[in-house]
């Protein structure tokens, strides 16, 4: 479907050239029905009503928190529990019933936003509940058993909403126990030990259906960062456990390899033979790799020590290597998969990989190879640069042009920053790299009207 923006602007001109007598009223009215001119004035009511709802919502909250806080230190127990869940009730009772109207109608459009309304106060009564009956846990926990009960009520109504709203909350709760010494021994509580302690494995699970049965390329892309970023975070803690050249390497080549080979076509008979993910799951590959290969384009980086601390040695679980084995299995699955539909950037891409594992691997091994890793690691980062403005050419797409030019730059900034304080040097390095992103947008436009 077209943009707003362009349907109001060919709705306009179209109507000119009815007036005008250049196109008939048969060529008009085909006109207007495929770029379905009438639903216009629809959508931007639409678009209006939602921000009123968020307005309105809002004070409604403020409102009923308000009177809560006014009558808190009077009402017995039994009324606050009372009340709390009538309106938990009320909210998702009534919000599923106008949900269920036509898709983006404003009965519908209200419906989503008491829902969603619904699950906030499912935080609340948690939280009330546990303060009433002196359950005083740890705050992570809260927000981890709070997503859970978000994302039951995404799978049961397919909201891309309420999808959003459990990857951030339970995302939440990770961060917050990651500060907490007993991170990974919560005792009593085995499910939320298990999500703690194999979150990369869970949030695949959790989170990667859901974005399939809401086609929301947003849940995917948040499932996918909970993935990378929870796996990351506990190959941290397995450094007494593997080598740290072996922990460099799976840290810096399994989750780019990963999202690379995934593809729809992975889940077979399970899912519609449509590529709903293939190429954002490919794109956060691109960006990883951006990411890592930037970060280990400076000098310093090659000296930091990762060495664990004592608080560190007492939650080593043996367990965690599950992740990295079930992952790792998973990843060249993809891998072998891949090799049936090989193409040249397959090759880049796993070129790239291999060596993102060798160098680091070769440098904590030895110790005396710095200075030959930054080279690789900044060329390497150039020919990505590179490869983006050729890709951007050849789709003709200002993202990848623009995207390359941008890395391209920043690549030389930073390292004239590293290793450089004279201010004439800098100013003239600026102006050539201003000189040079005008000219080669004015190139690229250019080359634009020409295809």
């Amino acid at each position: 479907m077209s943009s707003d923006k362009f349907r109001r602007q060919l709705r306009e001109e179209v109507e000119q050239w009815h007036s005008e007598g250049l196109i008939d009223s048969s060529l008009y009215d085909k006109l207007c029905h495929r770029y379905q001119f009438s639903e216009l004035e629809r959508f931007t009511r639409n678009r209006f009503v939602r921000i009123l709802l968020l307005l309105g919502s809002i004070l409604l909250c403020l409102g009923i928190l308000t009177f809560i806080a006014a009558n808190w230190q009077i009402w017995s127990r039994e009324l606050k529990v009372g009340f709390f869940l009538i309106i938990f009730l009320s909210l998702n009772t009534v919000g599923f019933f106008l949900w269920r109207y036509p898709k983006q109608g404003l009965r519908n459009l209200l419906g989503e936003g008491l829902l969603m309304l619904g699950g906030l106060t499912l935080g609340a009564n948690m939280l009330l509940m546990s303060q009433l009956f002196l359950q005083n846990k740890p705050i992570y926990q809260f927000y981890l058993a709070w997503g859970l009960g978000v994302l039951a009520m995404a799978y049961s109504l397919q909201m891309k909403s309420l999808g959003i709203l459990s990857i951030l909350l339970t995302a939440l709760g990770y961060l917050l126990g990651q500060i907490q010494p007993d991170f990974l021994i919560l005792g009593e509580f085995p499910v939320l030990r298990l999500m703690v302690q194999h979150m990369p494995l869970l949030a695949g699970f959790m989170f990667i259906p859901l974005a399939y049965k809401c086609r929301s390329q947003w849940i995917f892309r948040l499932g996918l960062l909970s993935i990378i970023y929870s796996f990351e975070a506990n190959l941290l803690r397995l450094n007494l456990l593997i080598p740290q050249p072996w922990l460099a390497a799976i840290a810096s080549s399994l989750p780019p390899a990963m999202l690379w080979g995934y593809s729809d076509s992975l889940w077979g008979k399970y899912l519609p033979k449509v590529k709903l993910f293939d190429r954002t799951s490919r794109t956060l590959a691109i960006l990883f790799l951006i990411c890592l290969f930037f970060l280990l384009s400076f000098y310093g980086i090659w000296h930091l020590s990762f060495v664990p601390v004592a608080n560190d040695i007492s939650v080593l679980h043996w367990h965690l290597l599950l992740d990295i084995m079930i992952l790792g299995g998973f990843t060249i699955w993809e891998w072998l998969r891949l090799l049936r539909r090989w193409d040249f950037n397959s090759s880049l891409i796993a070129g790239a990989i291999a060596i993102s594992a060798i160098v680091p691997y070769i440098h904590l091994s030895t110790g005396n190879f710095a200075i030959t890793a930054i080279v690789i690691f900044n060329l390497l980062l150039f020919l990505l640069a590179l490869g983006l403005i050729r890709e951007g050419l050849k789709q003709v797409q200002r993202r990848l042009f623009w995207g390359g030019i941008v890395l391209l730059t920043l690549q030389i900034f930073s390292r004239m920053l590293e290793y450089t304080n004279d201010l004439m040097f800098i100013s003239v390095v600026l102006f050539l790299c201003g000189l040079a992103g005008i000219s080669s947008g004015l190139w690229f436009e250019r080359y634009l009207q020409r295809r």
